[in-house]
């Protein structure tokens, strides 16, 4: 068999072979995107209620919390980068890295020195080849993170801006992570972390909705002294689960690409092979009556 034809179907083979990888990638991304959904779900209740209890321990009480307040003239920021620990997810981590890096530029512009915070191997490979200083990163389990992991991140972030700038702390904290709109949408995002600002959930609350009343026991400073570590690591799992769920839809959107793409190119060298299995047929066929008719000749000229 000629070496074109060969060639041909390993090749087709190979892209085959290629095709049920990316499929039962494509599979296992789907199943694991419901299993995120639910997490984050299931997370919901205890973050609304725990916000809400922050609301209003903050509203009825006059306490100066030292990660509710503003430092005056700010020069140490803190970046939490949120990535993913595996590639095959199509732009996902180059999304999110760019978010990153524009708001690295706004912190430099406003003459602020930065400290990354790293989670995920996608972004640690990317400071890693830059040769650049990292404070602390976390790698393992982008697409299914646990509250335990989102405490870990919490207690760094807290101790170092409860530190002096002057020992090494910074005087804000900034997240990098991508938001998960729909299937087909996610979005890279930013928000500020700390100096915290008490953030109510996605839904407005409805006119008559009034915060409860808390008796502060045995005060109000240490009431927001056990919550507010609470209500960081909450904030921070809520990230981390909304970048899982953006990393599994990214993922199964590549895989499913990737599959389309090996179809197409399965069914072009299908094609291929045929026409060249044709010409070496007509050339065979075209071998054969040429030799017959040669041996004709030859045979009726020596009669």
């Amino acid at each position: 068999m000629p070496a074109s034809l060969r060639e041909l179907r390993e090749r087709r083979a190979s892209v085959s072979t290629i095709k049920k990888l990316t499929r039962a990638m494509e599979l296992i991304a789907a199943s694991r995107i419901v299993k995120a959904q639910q997490r984050a779900q299931a997370a919901g209740p205890y973050a609304r209620e725990l916000t809400r209890a922050v609301s209003a321990v903050a509203t009825f009480s006059n306490v100066d919390h030292p990660l509710t307040t503003e430092k005056p003239n700010p020069r140490r920021a803190a970046v939490l980068l949120i990535t993913s620990d595996r590639g095959q997810a199509g732009a996902y981590s180059s999304n999110v890295i760019r978010e990153g890096e524009r708001l690295n530029q706004l912190l430099r512009e406003d003459e602020k020195e930065i400290v990354p915070f790293l989670s995920g191997r996608k972004g640690i490979a990317y400071y890693t080849f830059r040769q650049r200083e990292v404070q602390q990163q976390w790698s393992g389990d982008s697409d299914a993170p646990s509250f335990a992991r989102a405490k870990e991140i919490a207690d760094a972030l807290i101790e170092a801006f409860l530190t002096p700038t002057d020992e090494g702390g910074v005087d804000e904290i900034h997240i990098v992570f991508t938001r998960f709109v729909s299937m087909l949408t996610q979005r890279p995002d930013v928000i500020r972390l700390l100096p915290l600002e008490v953030v109510e959930g996605e839904e407005p609350p409805a006119e008559d909705e009034v915060l409860p009343l808390y008796e502060f026991e045995p005060s109000a400073e240490d009431v927001l002294d056990a919550l507010l570590p609470k209500y960081v690591a909450s904030r921070i799992q809520y990230c981390m689960l909304q970048a899982a769920a953006s990393e599994l839809a990214s993922r199964q959107r590549a895989m499913k690409s990737a599959t389309d793409n090996a179809q197409d190119l399965i069914e072009s060298l299908t094609r291929e092979f045929n026409q060249a299995r044709q010409a070496q047929i007509t050339q065979e066929i075209s071998e054969i009556v040429g030799g017959a008719g040669a041996l004709a000749d030859a045979t009726a000229g020596s009669e």
